[in-house]
């Protein structure tokens, strides 16, 4: 019976525009989304925009326009950017949209009823950029280790959130599931921030000195904290759509590593104060850096992601994010490494494998596959290797180990482009005794494209589908996991053209040239929320 897992990105806060951290984070969420459907999974996939809070109303203030004209705008361009790039997301959540806003208030209604809301005071050391309190521990140098900005002192009257009361029952569930946050070392600092006094969450903020946000329901002169506002959205997303009862209990939530506290601590103590079952897994991963540095807007080194796939295509940005960045630790980009992973890779690799098959398919025999057999012992490891690389695939994307995933068919394509020295067809054709078997290799070698394209399809959607299309498979026939070596071609069956995958991308005094693209450039920080 075919499973179900419902994914989520953070949803972005909208004081910015996309960045390469953001497109890093839908990108794994949505080739996780595309590897499971593939295989048949009922999957969902949300993602969304953060919307209220003190940042909005100082950046929409900033702007000269309403908190609601601006949030309508950045979110736009956020679901923009997210389309354009091909992120295929099943609903595109906003924190301001009025459902979200209902249950929101019917969450703090019910767990104002029963006694986990109280009013008291609030005060401590307070980041705007974070907008939430910290502990003298947690700085670094008595700066926020986000933002690196001195915290303010703030006391004021505000309403709390209980959180303490379900400490250990978090840290317990944490210690019974070992795979509840994923990977192993940011479960190990959750359990570390659990073994510590956490101390109730203030959840509200005074309208007199903040209005943008949701009404508090029983006093309506507050507005709601942020996060608590903005962590509801994997609830309220699903609930919006019908889909809470069957896909809640299969959660699996996907964050950078600078929001792990509100995930860890925050948001499954709320789950439990609101009578819902926790998540099945917090997947966490690192920082991608520029120059050993973190992106920043300051320091002008950030990139935008529709000028990468502008200057290189969509295809190969999400190939070298994938492959470069081991999930869970850091990464830094640099445009030389992701155009080494293009012409390597792509071009040497996969790019070089689908031209040259196609072309002496077309050369030797106009297009028509020939018979597979009998075959040889190359013939066999040829299929062994797709073979080893299709559950090596699966145990790895499993794992999150995309970039080993990735690396797995990438020994299957290296060994198919080593069949062809080994089996030398070029060769062989020079006698017309030998095209039989000059058919029979390249039988093969298109079915090693066939197979890389659809391993390759959660990853590289649209060169799989060029693929697809060049190897003459219609979709039913191509979306068949189970098909046996051989038997998606049968004698007779006609190919396409051949097609340039990739090209090689020659460089010029600095600046990457790929047809008539050019030098990626800046673009401004955001920050993930929820």
């Amino acid at each position: 019976m075919p499973g179900r897992i419902y994914i989520t990105t953070p949803l972005y806060y909208v004081n910015a525009e996309p960045h390469l951290g953001s497109t890093y984070t839908n990108v794994v969420c949505d080739s996780f989304a595309r590897f499971h459907r593939q295989r048949g999974e009922d999957t969902f996939l949300l993602t969304g925009t953060d919307e209220h809070g003190e940042k909005i109303a100082e950046a929409a203030r900033s702007a000269g326009i309403s908190p609601q004209e601006f949030v309508a705008g950045v979110s736009s361009t956020f679901r923009s950017v997210w389309d354009s790039v091909g992120i295929g997301y099943d609903h595109f959540i906003r924190t301001s949209d009025p459902h979200h806003v209902r249950f929101v208030q019917d969450v703090l209604t019910r767990i104002h009823a029963s006694g986990d809301i109280y009013f008291g005071a609030y005060s401590g050391l307070y980041c705007v950029g974070c907008e939430r309190l910290y502990t003298e521990r947690e700085l670094v140098d008595g700066l926020c280790p986000q933002h690196l900005t001195k915290p303010v002192d703030v006391s004021e009257p505000n309403y709390f959130f209980r959180m303490e009361k379900y400490q250990d029952q978090v840290r317990a569930h944490i210690e019974a599931n070992p795979d509840f946050i994923r990977p192993d070392g940011y479960r190990s600092e959750a359990l570390a921030m659990l073994r510590e006094p956490i101390g109730d969450l203030c959840i509200s903020r005074p309208k007199s000195r903040l209005e943008w946000g949701i009404e508090m329901p029983f006093d309506d002169g507050y507005v709601t904290y942020v996060w608590f506002d903005a962590l509801l959205n994997y609830v309220s997303g699903l609930e919006a759509r019908g889909r809470r009862e069957d896909l809640w209990p299969v959660a699996s939530h996907f964050i950078g590593k600078d929001i792990l506290k509100t995930h860890a601590v925050f948001w499954p103590t709320m789950l439990l104060a609101a009578g819902y079952p926790l998540y099945r897994h917090l997947n966490v991963h690192g920082f991608w850096t520029s120059g050993g540095q973190k992106m920043s807007k300051s320091l002008g080194n950030v990139v935008k992601p529709l000028e990468l796939r502008d200057t290189y295509g969509m295809d190969a940005v999400r190939y070298y994010l994938l492959r470069e960045m081991a999930f869970g630790n850091d990464a830094d980009f640099t445009e030389q490494a992701l155009i080494t992973r293009i012409n390597a890779d792509l071009a040497n690799g996969l790019g070089n494998l689908a031209s040259r098959t196609l072309a002496m398919m077309h050369k030797y025999f106009a297009g028509e596959v020939q018979p597979l057999d009998p075959r040889t012992t190359d013939d066999d490891d040829l299929a062994e290797a797709f073979a080893r690389a299709r559950r090596d695939l699966d145990t790895h994307v499993n794992a999150l180990a995309f970039h080993r995933g990735l690396e797995a068919v990438w020994r299957a394509l290296d060994a198919a482009n080593k069949y062809i020295v080994t089996t030398a067809p070029f060769t062989l054709a020079k006698d017309p005794a030998q095209l039989p078997r000059v058919g029979a290799i390249l039988h093969g070698c298109l079915e090693s494209l066939r197979v890389s394209a659809q391993l390759l399809a959660p990853f590289l959607p649209d060169t799989a589908e060029r693929l697809r299309a060049a190897l003459g498979l219609d979709e039913a026939r191509f979306a068949d996991l189970g098909l046996t070596w051989g038997a998606a071609f049968p004698t007779g069956h006609r190919i396409g053209q051949p097609v340039s995958l990739f090209p090689r991308v020659e460089t010029a005094a600095g600046a990457a040239k790929v047809g008539s693209g050019g030098k990626t450039g800046g673009s401004t920080a955001i920050e993930r929320r929820s």
